[in-house]
């Protein structure tokens, strides 16, 4: 299945023009991917398995996004992911001789914003609301409507919303 996605999105991903979100989406659910109604992901990203990766309404995986979906990537609706970022779900057991894969999933609850290049690591789960700044290092959970920056990301104040 890799090398047919691999081909698939050489072929017909990559190339389609950015406003093509629903062709895009198309393609992703035919490899499994679970997509709600007007996720977008833009052209360049790049999805390491897409039977790993599910999307809530309106979510955004913006340029440059690069989903290492070993094991599950779940993005809520309205969530963002912005540009050039990277959601890792696998990493090596240090303490093992070999090396050996762990995974473990990466969940991005609704209305989460993932800022520019934020790295987020294996078994971090983002709350709903909560703001990732940008380039952070996300090894822990977020809680939500928190706005957390750093390396390692940490909470440096709660979300305001404003009422329309």
């Amino acid at each position: 299945m890799r090398v047919l996605w691999a081909i698939c999105y050489a072929c017909l991903f990559r190339p389609t023009p950015r406003i093509m979100h629903g062709w895009r989406r198309f393609l992703l659910s035919l490899f499994g991917a679970s997509m709600g109604n007007n996720a977008r992901v833009d052209p360049s990203c790049w999805i390491w398995a897409p039977w790993n990766l599910k999307m809530g309404d309106y979510a955004y995986l913006s340029n440059h996004v690069d989903c290492y979906c070993v094991a599950s990537i779940e993005i809520g609706a309205h969530a963002t992911v912005s540009q050039r970022s990277f959601l890792c779900t696998a990493s090596h057991d240090v303490d093992d001789p070999c090396m050996g894969l762990v995974m473990a999933p990466i969940t991005i609850e609704d209305q989460a914003w993932v800022c520019a290049e934020v790295f987020v690591g294996p078994g971090v789960h983002i709350g709903q609301g909560a703001v990732a700044g940008a380039r952070s290092s996300v090894f822990k959970n977020l809680p939500p409507w928190t706005v957390c920056t750093g390396s390692p990301a940490t909470s440096v104040r709660k979300r305001i919303i404003r009422p329309d």
